[in-house]
């Protein structure tokens, strides 16, 4: 399997034409080069959005707003397939880098722009409002590899599916009293069911689980409520099912 260091955006023609089996590029990169490539996995970092944004003056109501507009933007195919879906027919000028300001300089009446946290915009005084598409890193493949290569992609996968689940869960240890282990026990769901030891202490047990880190602290204040005490929280390197 062939690895390169390249430019976010020659990697789909890469992986297309074979240059590299695999890569990784974000969503937004992918979608405006059109490129025929197999979405493997979406790996969960890089997160962003395209979106227009207009005047915090403009009188902007939905989408027809744009009608007849000048769009300032570095994705002028995934813009234009946005607006030829709504019929609405609007100029769009492509430009690099520093999209924000062609509306201030009077290039544009409004931008389509990545935002991640929409501060530069607000800085710019501009306003979201329309997204057309949320991005993130994906995995990306060449449609034509071969048994060989796809063990190796697939062992590749194992690895990155292992990390990312992890991630998204917490190791919890605690201890409980005996006669409330199965109150305690109904609140967590674990991997399978939770591990329980007695401890030293008669009357005692210890509790081990997984935790997924959406209803962490939901849970953690019912298991205290319950009578669980000396709860440890351990971050999980990988997580294998």
């Amino acid at each position: 399997m062939k690895f390169f260091f390249l430019r976010d955006d020659d990697i789909p023609e890469y992986v297309e034409d074979g240059v590299a089996d695999i890569g990784i590029v974000g969503q937004n990169v992918l979608g405006e080069k059109g490129r025929k490539v197999e979405t493997i996995e979406q790996l969960g970092f890089g997160k962003c959005r395209l979106s227009i944004a207009v005047p915090k003056s403009m009188d902007y109501e939905n989408a027809n707003s744009l009608q007849g507009k000048r769009i300032a933007t570095s994705y002028p195919k995934l813009v234009q397939a946005y607006l030829t879906e709504r019929n609405i027919v609007a100029s769009i000028h492509e430009i690099s880098g520093s999209v924000e300001i062609a509306p201030g300089i009077g290039l544009a009446d409004v931008v389509a722009d990545l935002v991640s946290s929409g501060g530069t915009l607000f800085m710019n005084g501009l306003k979201e409002v329309e997204t057309i598409l949320d991005s993130q890193a994906v995995l990306v493949a060449n449609k034509q590899l071969d048994e060989s290569r796809m063990v190796i992609l697939e062992k590749l996968l194992f690895r990155i599916r292992a990390v990312k689940k992890a991630k998204k869960s917490k190791y919890v240890l605690l201890n409980a009293p005996n006669e409330q282990l199965e109150t305690i026990i109904s609140l967590l769901p674990g991997m399978r069911s939770p591990t329980v030891l007695p401890l030293a202490e008669s009357g005692w047990s210890s509790i081990h689980c997984v935790l997924s880190e959406a209803e962490f602290w939901d849970k953690i204040e019912q298991l205290k409520a319950a009578g669980a005490e000396g709860i440890l929280v351990v971050p999980i390197e990988k997580m294998i099912l």
